[in-house]
């Protein structure tokens, strides 16, 4: 008696399992599987459908819209091969029943579901998936595809087997060379790397079995080789120019010398180059140009004595170290608009990416490391809307970046509540962030811009000189701007020793913002002319008010000697929206 016991009870397991086994075969298939509820469209109001589910055994899970109800039935099993016709025929036959189904199992998938990269290096881009929130981009479904993103340096190894799925032809040039083919030229010493390490870092390809991934994995990725030969005005303009309705992101980590005392920007061709690219490229939302903030933090330089990253068209990104602290060739200024990570001190993780000679590494260094992170990310944010202009997106980097762990002593907040720093801009980018604020965002609109003689008369700096004046943001006029973006003080000064000056803006909101400050290598006596120093750090304020200019001589003695200098200025000042 018990052995038949056993065994009819083993035969009932064996029965279950092979309908369970039939039951995921069948889901797996994508053939209908039935489950124990109905939709019932019932007339005659919530009563009556009480009523019909009491009489035939079921529980009313409430009303869907208008006259239809969910129905569940208790002594129906949760899923099934087939229909349960009898229950539906007894429903029918109610005279207040229109319509009655039973409900099918519909396979459905999170698009916020993604499986990790497999590259083997992945686990070593730390960056990516901590403060970054790379993985919060790719979560929802982002990952760069259908943007183009194009790295000006010295060629790019289009062949790389981490680049090669992703290499964009119409995305690149040689324009040192004169010719489509932008690999670069091959050395003993590899210092045609930049590129290549740079372009890995937006692009590399996910799930390959090759190196890591980039931020942006999915993306084309370009490559202009012009910075192995002569630069010139032309040469730039090209570069900054070139097929600007194909590419959407131009990343760029070079600059003048980072040596601390040069003065130097773009040039008449390159001008014209970054305002007919925010002006027509991408057809007319504007080309995405960002930029590498510099390394001469050893040589006390600023960004702000360097005209591409100190330009209002290009989105200026410094770094961090991966413990976040300032490194030591990062160089602080107000133009600056965020940031991310890069490498450190010795003990420090640095960036892993494509290399030279179809090769990978895990020591790409520098601001250089920093501007590609950025393209990427904001790659992503494009993809979530193709529709942002180059001013949009700067103002999502503002919004959507954040002072995190990052460690500096000039965290400051400003007149709109937000914390922003001459070192980090406005923090670290969230690349999650970024793309959950961009899939709804509405553009800001045409660019104002109000520009203002602060002072026309020149005065003497002596030691120190405070200047204020109450401005109106130009009202009542077309170019009246009710909120700030970026603010541009343009100088024109002599003085003997430039390096000995540090200036200061303060906006009517209280926000102080150092437009320059002390470069002790600057010996030159030229000065600046018409130099426009920019700042974002009162990006939303309200311009109208006081504003005030502070210029300071910083030297030992308090004043210099240098009968050839009239140590006067004259500026303007000019806010954009």
């Amino acid at each position: 008696m018990d052995a038949r016991l056993a065994l009819l009870q083993l035969g009932t397991l064996l029965v279950l399992l092979s309908a369970a086994l039939e039951l995921t075969a069948k889901l797996t298939a994508g053939e209908e599987v039935y489950t124990n509820t109905w939709a019932v469209h019932i007339e005659g109001g919530p009563q009556e459908a009480d009523r019909i589910a009491r009489k035939h055994g079921f529980i009313n899970h409430g009303n869907v819209f208008g006259d239809y109800y969910h129905f569940r039935h208790h002594t129906v099993v949760k899923k099934s091969l087939s229909g349960h016709r009898g229950t539906y025929v007894r429903l029918q036959k109610e005279p207040q029943v229109r319509w009655v189904e039973q409900q099918v199992s519909r396979r459905r998938k999170k698009r916020d579901d993604y499986n990790e990269p497999s590259d083997p290096k992945f686990p070593q881009q730390w960056y990516l998936v901590t403060d970054l929130n790379a993985r919060g981009a790719w979560s929802q479904g982002y990952t760069g595809r259908g943007v183009v993103v194009t790295i000006l340096d010295d060629g790019i190894e289009k062949d790389h087997p981490d680049l090669a799925s992703n290499y964009d032809p119409d995305a690149s040039y040689d324009v040192n060379d004169g010719d489509s083919d932008p690999q670069p030229r091959y050395t003993q010493r590899n210092e045609n790397r930049h590129g290549t390490r740079c372009a890995g870092e937006v692009a590399a390809a996910a799930n390959n079995d090759v190196c890591g991934v980039g931020v942006a994995y999915n993306a084309k990725i370009g490559g202009v080789r012009m910075l192995d030969g002569e630069v010139t005005d032309v040469v730039e303009a090209h570069s900054l120019s070139l097929n600007s309705q194909h590419i959407h992101i131009y990343s760029a980590s070079w600059g003048p010398e980072d040596d601390g005392k040069t003065v130097d920007g773009p040039a008449k061709l390159a001008k014209e180059a970054f305002l007919r690219g925010v002006t027509e490229g991408r057809g007319g939302l504007g080309s995405i140009f960002v930029w590498a903030s510099g390394n001469g933090g050893r040589e006390k330089d600023s960004c702000n004595c360097d005209g591409y990253t100190n330009s209002i068209y290009t989105l200026s990104i410094s770094s961090t170290t991966q413990y976040g602290m300032v490194p030591w060739y990062s160089e602080a200024c107000s133009s600056t608009l965020a940031t991310t990570f890069s490498s450190g001190n010795p003990n420090e993780k640095q960036i892993v990416t494509t290399d030279l000679r179809q090769k990978c590494t895990d020591t790409h260094t520098g601001t250089s490391a920093s501007a590609p992170l950025a393209a990427g990310i904001i790659a992503l944010a494009l993809e979530a809307n193709m529709n942002l202009t180059w001013r949009d997106m700067q103002h999502l980097v503002v919004r959507t970046s954040h002072p995190a762990h990052l460690s500096t002593d000039d965290w400051r907040t400003n007149g709109v509540g937000r914390k922003v720093s001459h070192s980090y801009g406005y923090g670290l980018l969230d690349a999650g962030a970024m793309v959950a604020l961009a899939q709804n965002w509405t553009s800001v609109g045409p660019q104002h811009q109000c520009v203002l003689t602060m002072l026309s008369e020149p005065r003497d700096i002596g030691s120190r000189l405070l200047f204020s004046k109450t401005l109106d943001s130009c009202w009542g006029r077309p170019e009246y701007v009710n909120s700030l973006e970026h603010v541009q003080a343009r100088l024109t000064l002599s003085y003997n020793h430039r390096g000995n000056l540090a200036i200061h803006l303060i906006s009517p909101q209280g926000t102080r913002s150092t437009l320059l400050a002390p470069r002790p290598k600057d010996y030159s006596p030229e000065g600046f002319i018409d130099w426009a120093f920019m700042t974002t750090h009162m990006w939303d304020e309200d311009p109208r008010g006081e504003w005030t200019l502070e210029i300071e001589n910083v030297s030992e003695q308090g004043h210099d000697y240098d009968i050839c200098s009239t140590k006067r200025f004259q500026m303007g000042l000019e806010a954009s929206w």
